[in-house]
């Protein structure tokens, strides 16, 4: 099948693509996340396998591979049944961060320090001798040169939108060149990928976005990657205003439709109402920034009102930026954010298969343990703890148990009680925790050890945090940023 491909129309929009691809410098398709892509496929990655909005080289590609003696393939499997996660997109997601974080074929060798390698990517970080064993005995350079004419004609269908994308954003900014000097921002299309889905990764100077086939270019998720690119090292570099308007952010405990991550980083927040804001104004839809608003990013409408002050002056949005968030008045928006009734629930996120039907409602101990993390994240802390206490008289799990002692254990870091706090978590990890409690207690252990200056043993809990399978993503990016404190201390 892949044979078809190689088609005298494919090699001429190919050579196209090539030369468009090397004038604009941002286009391209990455051989380690090919390979990645094709070890999954060959090891039974099925999740958007059917829809109509897949390409056909992900077809073709595994009818090839499952022609093919491979002896690596079994470990591989076994490998890839031991890392699955919730959803098949957080599935995914673990691999994308991966193949951008290793290097090339063909050892696909991650070549920085522990500490350094993104949090879920450290998850995966084994599956490099694996790949490395796979693409030979696959015959993967074979593959991925036969493979590139049509993605290479794909990317021939990003580059007209993304050049005009480019340049609208660049116009509106007054960028003169994309970006801060050194860095650098790429698009990756991956044809071996479930359709619809585009991811963002920021490491070092590198902001990359991982686009996989659909219907239509997805060139309004593009836009929006390029405003975080240019506009995410502006709330860093003016950190020390942002923060004097963080007290806005205690609004946050109402939000139900914002993400958690969001909500602890109110720099990222800044920034994401900043670019919706920016977004309506160019699509024109004013209509957007009260949504926005209703979903918790409750400083679009200040940037909503001062963009028209912006692009009324000459400054480029790099020199403006501190003046637009400093005329931020906090009495003001408080005032204005106490007025919002916030909705209760967010907008519905892409998943690649069917939906699964909405979960039973809890009863019973698990509909009081819920109740006392409701009371707690309203930091009711009295009757969060009593709630908590009673969730023991209701179950024997001991799961269960152990959530309530991770429970009362970060009350008791509110009420400033570290040594109890030290030793509720320490019985919550006796009980054997489900896993998403397990990583948070050894995240808190370790923060309790940096707080008592023992800065080894605060290392051993980050790293074991890590290590711990199904851990969440929040979690599993404190561990790995407790980690490099402890490694200074």
């Amino acid at each position: 099948m892949l044979n078809r491909l190689l088609l005298p129309a494919l090699l001429a929009a190919a050579l196209v693509a090539r030369a468009a691809q090397s004038n604009l410098g941002q286009l391209d398709a990455s051989p380690t996340l090919f390979t990645v892509m094709a070890a999954l496929n060959a090891a039974g990655f099925d999740a958007g396998l059917t829809s109509p909005d897949g390409h056909p080289l992900r077809a073709a590609v595994r009818e090839e591979l499952a022609k093919r003696n491979i002896p690596s393939l079994a470990a591989i499997k076994d490998f890839v049944a031991k890392h699955r996660r919730r959803t098949d997109i957080e599935e995914l997601s673990q691999y994308i961060s991966f193949a951008l974080t290793a290097g090339g074929p063909p050892r696909f060798a991650i070549d920085i320090r522990d500490v350094e390698i993104p949090p879920d990517a450290s998850v995966v970080k084994d599956f490099s001798s694996l790949l490395e064993a796979f693409y030979k005995e696959a015959g993967i350079d074979d593959l991925w040169r036969r493979s590139r004419p049509a993605i290479d004609q794909y990317l021939a269908r990003y580059h007209g939108p993304v050049s005009n994308t480019v340049l609208q954003i660049n116009s509106y900014l007054r960028q003169q060149t994309s970006g801060f000097s050194g860095r650098r921002f790429q698009i990756l299309i991956e044809l071996l990928a479930p359709p619809n889905i585009v991811q963002s990764r920021s490491y070092g100077n590198e902001y990359t976005v991982v686009v996989t086939p659909s219907a239509e270019p997805r060139i309004s998720d593009l836009r929006h990657a390029y405003l975080h690119y240019i506009l995410d090292p502006l709330a860093t570099r003016y950190q020390e205003i942002l923060n004097r308007k963080k007290v806005l952010a205690e609004h946050l405990g109402r939000v139900r439709a914002l993400d958690d991550n969001l909500k602890e980083d109110f720099l990222q927040l800044a920034t994401e109402c900043l670019i919706k804001a920016i977004e309506a104004r160019l699509d024109h839809r004013p209509d957007l920034v009260q949504a926005a608003m209703l979903d918790g990013y409750i400083l679009t409408p200040y940037f909503s009102e001062h963009l028209p002050e912006y692009e009324k002056q000459e400054q480029a949005m790099l020199l403006y930026y501190p003046d637009l968030i400093k005329g931020i008045d906090n009495v003001k928006e408080d005032a204005r954010i106490s007025q919002v009734t916030f909705n209760t629930s967010p907008a519905p996120r892409h998943t690649i298969r069917s939906a699964p039907p909405p979960p039973p409602q809890l009863t019973g101990a698990a509909k009081t343990l819920d109740d006392a993390e409701r009371l707690y994240t309203a930091r009711d802390l009295d009757k969060a703890k009593a709630t908590y206490l009673q969730v023991l008289q209701q179950t024997d799990q001991t799961p269960m148990h152990a959530a309530v002692y991770y429970g009362l254990a970060r009350i008791a870091i509110l009420q400033k009680d570290p040594e109890t706090a030290e030793k509720l978590f320490l019985k919550s990890l006796e009980l054997g925790p489900e896993p998403q409690v397990k990583a948070w207690v050894l995240v808190y252990l370790g923060r309790l050890s940096l707080a008592a200056r023992e800065a080894a043993q605060a290392g051993k809990y980050f790293q074991q945090a890590l290590q711990v399978p199904g851990a969440s993503d929040m979690a599993l990016k404190a561990a790995n940023e407790g980690l490099l404190t402890s490694s200074k201390k």
